[in-house]
């Protein structure tokens, strides 16, 4: 394979996409900082398919990105392959307003290889290429220039690795027939409502325990000041107010600005500045939460009960011995919601009453449910078996 210089200008670049695009797939990562910022800082992009590698400094001043962009996301001929890609496709995203597809994850193909839930990529290579991942310059300061040969050395091996590694993945997933398994997850993955940051739904990441409309209310639209505030101030959101903070607002308001000043974990000038007065905005003018936006009761679905718990039980059990059995992430099959949904009743709208799940386990889950399907001991091993009710 063919590693190129760092590519700091935008003939090259431009040429280096006009191949790409030749290609059927191509390995995607990427370099970030976001200790200190609300939006991840891009520092490095690394590019590779099966001839040739590059990182990309997309700091280089005057650099035009868009051909590459464009590779991402508006090119459908062309698969984008990553490794744990959530934060990179967050990242096209921002860029974009897209994310990039088709998409392949390695992490989550090796779900259905029986790898583990959520594999790391140096295991992944150790895995498939005997290799040990030199992990020296992981934690370094991305952004930093000039950029030394070690760091861009360190930076395109996460592709030319995974440039070799992805056609033994994928064999193996024609091989055990599982390749159908993942397109759910993929699309899932893919899906760019995961990484848009709305304001008006910042709320909904904040725990509180009152279930009160008023409160809620007030809970959105100060979540909303604060999301709009970090995003303006490209801080993290912790550094203007934390959830615990921004919780106890909502639960006891303060009624004036002066109050302010008595709010832990806020700054006492805000007593008295802009910031504050944005605050107070905020929270006068908040109204409860309309009806159609309360959360549900319990948002796991139908109360389970005690012994509806117990069932949920013998079902997390069951998706152990069935993911053990065809040696498959359990995370893969099922959700632990959807089995506590079961256990409390529910048919409708679950995944693992569809398609391939329902072949692999929801069967077996729905027989247990309902009486045909037990558990036995054999030389040792716990195993399922069907009840007399199911003969």
């Amino acid at each position: 394979m063919h590693i190129h210089p760092l590519i700091e200008d935008s003939a090259t670049l431009a040429n280096l996409c006009s191949r790409l695009a030749q290609s059927p797939y191509i390995m995607v990562d990427t370099e970030f900082m976001r200790e200190n910022t609300f939006w991840p800082e891009l520092c490095l992009i690394q590019v590779a398919d099966a001839d040739e590698a590059a990182a990309i400094d997309p700091m280089a001043p005057g650099i035009d990105l868009t051909p590459l962009l464009d590779l991402m996301v508006n090119n459908e001929d062309v698969l984008k392959v990553f490794h744990a890609g959530g934060q990179d496709l967050e990242i096209v995203y921002n860029l974009t307003g897209k994310t990039p597809h088709p998409l392949f994850d390695t992490q989550v193909a090796a779900m259905a290889l029986g790898q583990g839930e959520q594999i790391g990529y140096s295991n992944l290579v150790d895995s498939y290429l005997g290799i040990t991942v030199d992990k020296g310059a992981r934690f370094t300061d991305w952004s930093r220039r000039p950029l030394d040969e070690r760091q861009i050395t360190y930076a395109i091996a996460d592709v030319t690795h995974l440039a070799k590694i992805f056609p033994k993945m994928l064999e193996r997933l024609k091989k055990t027939a599982r390749g159908d398994w993942l397109n759910e997850e993929m699309e899932r993955l893919g899906d760019p409502a995961n990484y848009r940051n709305d304001p008006d739904t910042a709320w909904q990441r904040v725990r509180i325990n009152s279930r009160k409309a008023e409160v809620l209310g007030r809970l959105k639209a100060i979540a909303r000041w604060r999301e709009i505030e970090a995003q303006n101030k490209n801080l993290p959101r912790g550094r203007i107010a934390k959830d615990e903070t921004i919780a106890d607002l909502a639960s006891n308001p303060p009624r004036r600005q002066s109050d302010l000043s008595k709010v832990r974990g806020l700054s006492a000038s805000w007593a008295g500045n802009d910031i504050g007065g944005r605050l107070m905005a905020a929270i006068e003018g908040a109204g409860p939460m309309p009806a159609d936006e309360m959360p549900a009761r319990d948002e796991r679905g139908p109360a389970l009960g005690k012994e509806g718990a117990l069932v949920a039980d013998l079902l997390k059990l069951l998706l152990k011995i069935r993911a053990r059995d065809i040696n498959v992430a359990s995370r893969l099959l099922a959700r632990s919601d959807e089995l506590e949904a079961l256990a409390a009743g529910t048919r409708d709208g679950l995944s693992i009453l569809k398609g391939w799940r329902f072949e692999q386990f929801g069967r077996d889950a729905l027989d247990l449910v309902e009486g045909r399907m037990g558990f036995t001991v054999q030389d040792g091993r716990l195993k399922m078996t069907r009840t007399e009710a199911a003969l």
